[in-house]
This record gives structure tokens, sequence and C-alpha cells, in this order.
């Protein structure tokens, strides 16, 4: 990231904003300037919009996985994030699949089943499941035989083993890959045993629940040589993609702050989430559940929302800090932070829970000279997004990217005088996909989508963000490559996020010592 102050105040040159942007597609940049300065408008064309594709349809084009041999996928987990990932790799409950068709049939504007059908086939198998919950478990079973997907029709392939102990599943010679989406607690400890099992691995964020584990899997995974995807499924949205381009083109000048927001307001967004009527002590393995955490009696509360106690969660710090803080990281590249601070507490839930319900934490980014706050209430669904602010501009990035110029910037400046470029116009609109109307249906799906977490475009069409994730975690199986949310980035990931949580649980700043990796 290029973090150097624009030395040309006198005006905007096509080498300064233009030559590195010219795919960013640019939608109504600087209208204002053809209706007020009519004079300056073929300047304004050969100066601004020479050389940039404004069609909002020229996203990324869609890259054919790699061909090989069928990989062969165990499922770990099967709750809530586990049947999304499943279908982001081409398997669908059948229930889901006609949820999916009568939700088409009474909205046009419902696009997921037809979605569902056109996603590219990975050649991939289920061929394994575990989930401690018999009924999950079954799920499991069911939607990884489920074919329905295009040109195979329907119909059920061989039904996946079930197995009710993970490290069963591990050493089924029959599974290659693993997927892991179980509570936060156990995401290291799978991993960590899937990797020394050889098994490659596609991990639900947060990477770790402890500092401890982090350092443990990065090291079994980095001696295994498995290929270890950490699930930001951000890494596949196209606005940010653009939004690093916009970054590294210096357009919006040397950037000092950074905002980025969690708000939410309903009890699934607050972890509250419905316990499900066949769950009890028979159905559901409690010990296997609790594993290294602390010993608690037979809780249907705890099982289903696991979340809420740091037993057994990360809290906002893991859920969703994380995918603010790998966003930025993805966009600016700067790493772990040196400093974290952080407030908040339990002030609307007064449910049993021990994670805090409001979030205050600040890091600081000392080689960068750059502050990134975050701010989450799980009380208020206020959107708020993510602003990256730099002394020339400052930039709104989400499931779509907006860049505006500051009134007092000196790069710009001489342009405003002219009344070419106005500050409360964008002068850089990114909309992927843009003709497309998109039916979102709950307030969860609004929120992900808002964030360019559920859906991004590739040549114009709408693709799930984490099919995209899947299928480049399975591209570099098959090649050897690595993805693009490695161990490397996951450790990244994975300190930052328990810096936050550290500096809110002990009530002090803490620090990152670089030379020695610790947390101090």
């Amino acid at each position: 990231m290029s973090n150097t102050e624009n030395n040309n105040p006198e005006g905007v040159s096509r080498r300064d904003i233009l030559k590195g942007m010219a795919t960013v597609p640019v939608l109504g940049a600087f209208a204002y300037a053809f209706y007020r300065k009519r004079k300056h408008s073929r300047q304004l064309k050969n100066r601004i919009l020479e050389n940039i594709d404004i069609s909002p349809d020229k996203d990324t084009e869609p890259v054919k996985s790699i061909t090989g041999k069928k990989i062969r996928l165990g499922l770990i987990g099967f709750g809530i994030r586990g049947p999304q990932i499943a279908k982001a790799a081409g398997f669908l409950h059948p229930e889901s699949v006609e949820n999916l068709k009568m939700s088409a049939a009474k909205n046009s504007a419902d696009k997921r089943y037809n979605d569902f059908i056109e996603q590219e086939d990975l050649n991939v198998e289920v061929t394994a499941v575990c989930d401690i919950f018999s009924v999950y478990a079954e799920k499991a079973r069911q939607t990884g035989a489920n074919i329905e997907r295009k040109g195979k029709g329907a119909g059920f392939s061989d039904m996946p083993v079930i197995y009710d102990d993970y490290r069963e599943l591990l050493a089924d010679n029959n599974v290659d890959a693993v997927i892991i989406a179980t509570p936060d607690h156990w995401h290291a400890p799978m991993a960590i045993e899937a990797a020394r099992a050889g098994k490659h691995i596609y991990c639900e964020k947060p990477m770790s629940w402890s500092v401890e584990e982090t350092y443990a899997l990065r090291k079994a995974v980095k001696e295994s040589g498995v290929v270890f995807q950490l699930g930001h499924q951000g890494r596949q949205t196209e606005a940010y993609n653009k939004a690093r381009e916009v970054i590294d083109n210096n357009v919006i000048g040397a950037v000092n702050l950074i905002e980025v927001t969690t708000n939410r307001n309903t009890p699934n967004g607050a972890w509250v989430y419905p316990i499900h009527p066949e769950a009890n002590e028979k159905t559901i393995d409690w010990k296997k559940f609790i594993g290294q955490a602390p010993w608690h009696d037979f809780s249907l509360e705890r099982f289903f929302r696991w979340r809420c106690w740091w037993d057994y969660s990360t809290g906002l710090s893991g859920d969703l800090l994380t995918h603010e803080y790998d966003a930025m990281n993805q966009i600016l590249g700067f790493g772990i932070p040196d400093k974290a601070v952080s407030s908040g507490g339990i002030y609307h839930f007064k449910d049993g829970r021990t994670v805090p319900d409001v979030l205050h934490t600040v890091f600081e980014f000392d080689d960068y000279d750059l502050t990134m706050m975050y701010s989450a209430t799980l009380a208020n669904s206020k959107p708020r997004g993510k602003i990256i602010m730099g002394h020339d501009g400052y930039m709104e990035v989400g499931s779509s990217l907006t860049v505006y110029p500051d009134r007092n910037s000196r790069r710009y400046s001489k342009k405003m005088e002219e009344g070419i470029i106005d500050p409360t116009i964008p002068i850089l609109s990114y909309v992927p996909g843009k003709k497309s109307i998109d039916a979102v249906t709950s307030a969860t799906e609004q929120y992900f989508a808002g964030r360019g977490l559920l859906y991004t475009y590739r040549g114009g069409k709408r693709v799930d963000t984490t099919h995209l994730h899947i299928k480049e975690w399975i591209d570099s199986i098959r090649s050897g490559n690595t993805p693009s949310c490695n161990i490397d980035q996951g450790f990244e990931e994975a300190i930052t996020a328990h810096m936050g949580t550290m500096a809110y649980r002990e009530g002090r700043q803490v620090k990152w010592d670089r030379e020695n990796e610790k947390i101090i």
C-alpha cells in the first residue's frame, strides 16, 4: 500500500488517477461538471474518463475451475453455516431445493434457485459427514447425497458415511479434504488434526479460539503442506478488489483513518438462534460439544446459542470484527496491528451471556500512520458501513464502492475551484450488476448482502461469494497454488481478533511484539 502524499496539488493528471484505473467502471462520475461547466466537458472527458470502461456489466469474467480428479469432501459441523458452505460446494438439501423453487415461483426477482442451478460444478463429492446432533448429521448426509445441480438432474448419489466423532472421519481414506463449520472452540483443534492427517482444510472463521492454538495450527499446516483456506468469502467480493485498485493508485491520498462497523437488531443477529424441537440429551452428544471447554451441565441454550458465551465463542471480535478486518487487510495489506484498545459491555441482552453486545475496538498501525476503529451494537440496525479516509478523499466500501473527493484536498483543489470537481458528487462509483434486481428475504441476508459477503458478480452474473471461495480452495488443491485467505492471512486475522478480545477482557492496551511474534 502506498501511503505517500501526492506532491502535485495543482490538479489531476491522467497518470495520477486514471492510467492504473482502466478496469474500474465509473457510473455518472462528475456529471455535475457537464451541466455546470459546458466549456470544460471536453477537458473533463480527456483528463478524467479517457480509457475507463464505464459499462456496469463489465465485471471480472469468471475463471473456469482447474480440471482434475474428483475431490472427496468430509463435512464437520452442520448447524447454520455448514449447509451454506455445502450449498456453495454444490449440495443442497431436498427441502431447501423445494423452498427455493417455491420462492422463485412467487417472486420473479428471487434468483437464488437459478443461481444455485447455474453454479459451476466443482467436481467434488461428499463422502463423509460428522455432527454431534443426530438430526443435523442426517441432514448433512442427505444434503451430501443430493445431486440437483446443472447438468446432473435431481436425485441422489451414494449416501455419505455418518461419523459421530470427527477423528474417525479424518481417518477415513475416502476423504481428501474437510470443511469445518463447528463452534469456534473446535476450529483449531480439528484443523490441527486434519493437517496431521494430510487432509486439505476449509475452516470457517475465526481461525482459532485461543492465542496458543493459533501458533499450533499455523505450524501444523506449514509442516503438512495441506492447502488451507479460512472462510472469509469477502476475499471474492469484486468491490473489495476495486477498492484495492483505488488505494494502489493513490486516488484518495494517504490513508489515516478507517471506520468499520457492525449494526444488527434481530434475535438472529444477536445470536439468539431458535432451539430445534428434536434436540435433547439423547440426540446431542454433550460431552463432545464441550470438548476442551469448561464443563457445564447440559443446556440447549448453550448448544444452539453458543456464540453468547466465552466458553465456546470469540464474541464480536471473532465473529464479526474479523469480517471487517479481513476486508481492510485485503484492501490495504497492513497485517497485524501494533496496538489495540477496546471497550463495551452487555447493555441490552440480559440473557446470561458473557460476551458483549456492544463493542468498540481501536487498532493502531504504526508503520502506516493510520488507525482502524471498529464499532458494533447488536441492538440497533442503523447501517454505517466501511469508510476509508485519506487526505484527498474517502471511500465507502460494501457490495458497491463509492469514492468522494475531500473538500480540503490539496490534490483536487484546483479542479474544485474550476468547478470540474464537486466534493458532494462521487468521482468514482462502482456498482457491480447494477442492472440486476436482487431479492433479499431476511434481515440477516440484508446485512451480509450490503457488505458484499452474500454474493458478487462475475461476467455480469450474480455469484455466491462462498462458492467462489470454495472454488478457489478446490482449484488450489488441484494446482498446488496458495489460496487468498491462506494460513498466513489466517494467522494475521486470528492474532488481530485476539488482541481486540484481550484488550476488552483485560481492560488494557495490548501490543504486538513483531520481533518475537507475541502479544504483550
